[in-house]
């Protein structure tokens, strides 16, 4: 899928407004320029930004209520997909949190964070003190197991576990919820067929 083709996935079906749409473009412009000189995101998949990295991330809009409360992105990377989700909400009183223990990854965090003028807040470490949100956000942060670890010992409860994994994901899930007897469920992704979204709640 191409810019316009994904455009238009992002205003039709996911709610984008106009304005987060011209957040988004600015976002990718300065994105692929830190990319020459960072390495933020794999080369080869440059060309395919828009569907490879921010509907990727986008598409989690449909598993959050943006009214009220928080989330919480472990492992923000480049910006995904809590700096997507950032630029999607229009509520004030709705916090985002990036975690990223990557100090020019953080810098640039903070530096599209007051470009776009964004409601976020960058962080460096997870592990520096308790979380407190209501959605645990994660693209490539850590294996399922970990994630779960971290969101039992540190994060306030309860919580929405909302994670994007690949064609594995099923099989991630049976050995990390074995133990751990939290209901959840895998959802299809709209960018490949094979990757899924794991949900769970954590009480």
């Amino acid at each position: 899928m191409q810019e316009l083709e994904v455009i238009k996935i992002l205003q039709q079906e996911l709610k984008f407004t106009d304005q987060s749409i011209d957040k988004l473009k600015i976002f990718k412009t300065e994105l692929l320029n830190a990319n020459k000189k960072y390495n933020f995101i794999a080369k080869s998949t440059e060309d395919s930004i828009w569907s490879r990295h921010i509907l990727d991330s986008a598409q989690l809009v449909k598993y959050i209520n943006f009214k009220q409360g928080s989330l919480s992105d472990l492992g923000s990377g480049a910006g995904f997909p809590g700096l997507v989700l950032a630029i999607y909400n229009q509520n004030f009183n709705f916090h985002v949190k990036l975690y990223e223990k990557s100090p020019v990854k953080k810098d640039f965090l903070d530096e599209m964070i007051d470009k776009l003028k964004i409601k976020a807040k960058s962080y460096s470490n997870v592990f520096d003190g308790n979380i407190e949100s209501e959605y645990i956000v994660s693209r490539a942060f850590k294996k399922l197991d970990k994630i779960i670890q971290v969101s039992r010992e540190m994060i306030k409860r309860p919580h929405k576990l909302i994670i994007l994994k690949g064609q594995n994901a099923q099989e991630e899930a049976n050995k990390a919820f074995k133990s751990q007897k939290y209901s959840y469920k895998l959802e299809e992704s709209m960018t490949d067929k094979k990757s899924r979204i794991i949900i769970a709640k954590v009480f």
